[in-house]
């Protein structure tokens, strides 16, 4: 599929793993064997690794995005903000202030949309003249906090500053049924302690402007396991929610929300390279900075990698950490990880690159002619995981062996 839109595409309201179009019209026989069989295959296969995964959570509704709220109509709320990663053909432009007029309108009227969010009055101004001063919203007034916890910090493009946030409850609070304040502590936070400062943040807000609130949303930044980034688990993260939230005067009458995104999806997807080249200890492989590992290059992720070309027992043998780079002509497509590989691995072998599944397919594009893939859905444990125990990870048999 060319559209991010597939990644969403979840078969019905039961827990399962993803599910492309491409891989219902056609029968996808084990990954290895579709690999063997196609040994010219100048695309990468992407591999959906099983886990339970109920679904992504976005939290921008944006004009192109709104035909795909159709099939959600029924499940309540959907709130139209702006989602912290775009993709790039989706930059800014000139007329970007009329489509988000035009977006917050189409939410309101055809997609029952009644929450919203904004960060100053031009922002509320606009909410406000788009549904036509309605009586039904609920208004989450975004301010800013430190992202000193995250991988990737994601402060400074929105939220109001703590000096001019009251001013905007106490405006909000008079138009609104429903009066919220969100955040967000940055993508991957790595330590819990970032929400509960956000949420004390918020609570000396409550205070100091005399509004009480209906809802706090705390946004993402829930982490997925890296082998550069190993958080403590979730239910560290769950502690600290709940202990600072407790500390809330208004504990006993708010909401509490959040948006978890790349926790839920980071260890559901991984894609599946050819190594055309070596040179030292450089692997020049068929997917990279302008496909689905745009976070390895940009972003300094090292992703988990393993060689898994049919018929190949690379266990226990040494290791040596490579380097790769993407198909394009672009000395940007440069991977510098290290990725831990066996000393072995060289031109044709195949190796699955995990954890790709929060942002590697929306980010990609098709720079010189790149970006397709065939989509297969495997039914092993990911790589890593924040979910599953040790034991069971340890005792996951080798992917060329399972299948």
């Amino acid at each position: 599929p060319q559209e991010e839109e597939a990644r969403h595409q979840l078969p019905g309201p039961q827990r399962s793993h993803q599910r492309s179009h491409a891989v219902d019209q056609q029968v996808v026989g084990p990954l290895l064997v579709d690999v063997q069989a196609a040994p010219g295959r100048s695309t990468p296969l992407r591999a959906g690794a099983q886990h339970e995964v109920i679904g992504v959570a976005e939290d921008h509704v944006g004009a192109g995005r709104l035909d795909l709220i159709e099939v959600d109509r029924l499940h309540g709320r959907r709130r139209a903000d702006r989602h912290e990663r775009r993709r790039p053909d989706r930059a800014a432009r000139a007329d970007d202030l009329a489509a988000s007029r035009g977006a917050i309108a189409r939410a309101y009227r055809d997609f029952g949309v009644r929450c919203f969010a904004f960060d100053s009055d031009d922002e509320l101004d606009k909410v406000l003249q788009e549904t036509g001063g309605a009586g039904d919203l609920t208004l989450f007034l975004r301010i800013a906090c430190p992202n000193t916890h995250s991988l990737i910090p994601l402060e400074g493009k929105y939220g109001v500053s703590v000096e001019d946030a009251p001013a905007l409850l106490l405006r909000a609070r008079q138009c609104a049924t429903r009066l919220g304040i969100t955040f967000h502590v940055g993508s991957q936070a790595v330590v819990p302690a970032a929400f509960g400062d956000a949420l004390t943040q918020v609570g000396q807000l409550i205070v100091s402007s005399g509004v009480l609130v209906d809802a706090i949303d705390i946004g993402g930044g829930f982490p997925a396991r890296y082998p550069h980034s190993d958080p403590p688990g979730l239910d560290c993260y769950m502690d600290e929610i709940v202990r600072a939230a407790d500390a809330l005067a208004v504990k006993h009458s708010c909401e509490l929300l959040c948006e978890p995104g790349r926790a839920l999806v980071a260890e559901s997807e991984a894609v599946i390279v050819r190594v055309d080249a070596r040179r030292g200890n450089a692997l020049y492989i068929n997917d990279g900075a302008f496909g689905s590992l745009f976070d390895a290059a940009f972003s300094g992720f090292r992703f988990p990698v393993r060689c898994v070309t049919p018929g190949r027992e690379v266990s226990g043998t040494a290791e040596t950490d490579f380097v790769l780079y993407g198909p394009t002509c672009d000395s940007a497509d440069y991977l510098p990880g290290p990725f831990v590989l066996p000393d072995s691995v060289g031109e044709g072998d195949y190796l699955e690159i995990g954890q790709v599944g929060a942002y590697g397919r929306v980010l990609a594009n098709r720079f010189n002619g790149f970006g397709e893939f065939d989509e297969i859905v495997l039914t092993d444990e990911p790589m890593l995981s924040m979910f599953a125990c040790p034991e069971a990870a340890a005792q996951r048999p080798v992917r060329s062996a399972s299948l």
